[in-house]
C-alpha cells in the first residue's frame, strides 16, 4: 500500500465529506504524509475551517496548499515549493451544471465546455509535467474517473471529459514510464458528496447502481472503498500497473442490464 514516511499530494479537496479527504485520511492511516490542495483560501475558510466534523486539533494537523489548476503558474509554484514526493491524487472536476449538464446535451456555451475540459482533464497533464520531477525515486499519479462505457442521463459533457481523462491517463502512462512514474485512474461508483450534489438528478444515478451492482453499493458509505483503491494504486503493491482504469463500483460497469431477481444480493 502506501510507503510510510513519504509525501503524497491530494489535489481537489473541498470538505471533509469529499472523496479527496477520504483518500488523504487513508494515506495517513497507512503512514504517509499528506498535503492537500484547495483552489483558494476562500473555499478553505468556507468548507474546512467552519466544518463541525473535525476538531480544532484535527484541523490544525492538516497541511494545505492553494492551487487553481486552471492557472499553470500556480501548478508550477506548488510543486517547485515541495521536496520529494511519492504520489499525486487528481480529484478534480468541474462543469457548469446549467450549461454542460441537464436535459439537453447540445449547448452554445462553448466557453463553459472548454473551461470544464481544461479543469477536469487537461489539468492532469499540467500536474504531471510539474510533479514528476519531484518523484526522484519514481512514484504514482492517480486520477478519479466515472464509468465512461455508458452514456448517463443528464451527465452530458462531464461524461465526455471523463472519457478524455482516461485517454490522457494512458498517454501519460506511456510518456512517464521512463521516469518510473505510474499513471492510473480509479473509476468510482456514485458517491454522495457536495460536488456530486451539483450533478442534476444525481439520485437517479445512485438508483441505477441499486439495480445493477452485483455487490451492493452505498453512495454514502462506500467512499472508503474508493479511497482504498486509490491507496493501492499509489503504493508499491502496484509497481507494474500503469495506464489502467480500476473500477471500484461494486461491479456495475460490467453488467449488461439490471440484476434479475435471483441475482439480487441476499439480505
Amino acid at each position: 500500500m502506501i510507503e510510510p514516511g513519504k509525501t503524497y499530494i491530494v489535489m481537489g479537496l473541498l470538505d471533509p465529506d469529499s472523496i479527496a479527504f477520504a483518500i488523504g485520511r487513508t494515506i495517513q492511516k497507512l503512514g504517509g504524509r499528506v498535503i492537500y490542495t484547495l483552489q483558494n483560501a476562500i473555499l478553505k475558510k468556507r468548507y474546512m475551517d467552519s466544518s463541525r466534523q473535525l476538531t480544532a486539533e484535527e484541523k490544525a494537523a492538516l497541511e494545505f496548499r492553494f492551487c487553481d489548476v486552471s492557472k499553470e503558474e500556480e501548478v508550477r509554484a506548488l510543486f517547485e515549493g515541495l521536496g520529494p514526493i511519492a504520489g499525486v491524487v487528481h480529484s478534480i472536476a468541474y462543469a457548469n451544471p446549467k450549461t454542460c449538464m441537464g436535459e439537453e446535451f447540445h449547448t452554445d456555451a462553448n466557453d463553459d465546455i472548454a473551461k470544464s475540459y481544461q479543469i477536469s482533464c487537461v489539468s492532469l497533464a499540467t500536474i504531471a509535467h510539474y510533479a514528476v520531477p519531484r518523484m526522484t525515486e519514481g512514484g504514482a499519479i492517480v486520477a478519479l474517473s466515472f464509468d465512461t462505457r455508458h452514456a448517463y442521463p443528464l451527465y452530458n459533457w462531464m461524461g465526455v471529459h471523463k472519457a478524455a481523462l482516461e485517454a490522457l491517463v494512458r498517454a501519460l502512462a506511456r510518456r512517464h514510464g521512463r521516469d518510473r512514474v505510474r499513471v492510473n485512474a480509479v473509476s468510482a461508483g456514485p458517491v454522495a458528496t457536495m460536488a456530486a450534489s451539483k450533478i442534476p438528478n444525481f439520485e437517479h444515478i445512485g438508483k441505477l447502481w441499486s439495480v445493477t451492482s452485483p455487490i451492493p453499493w452505498d453512495p454514502f458509505e462506500d467512499k472508503q472503498a474508493v479511497a482504498d483503491g486509490v491507496a493501492f494504486l499509489l503504493g508499491p503493491r502496484s509497481t507494474k500497473i500503469t495506464g489502467q482504469v480500476l473500477a471500484v463500483d461494486g461491479g456495475a460497469a460490467i453488467m449488461g442490464g439490471p440484476l434479475m431477481e435471483h441475482e439480487k444480493p441476499r439480505p
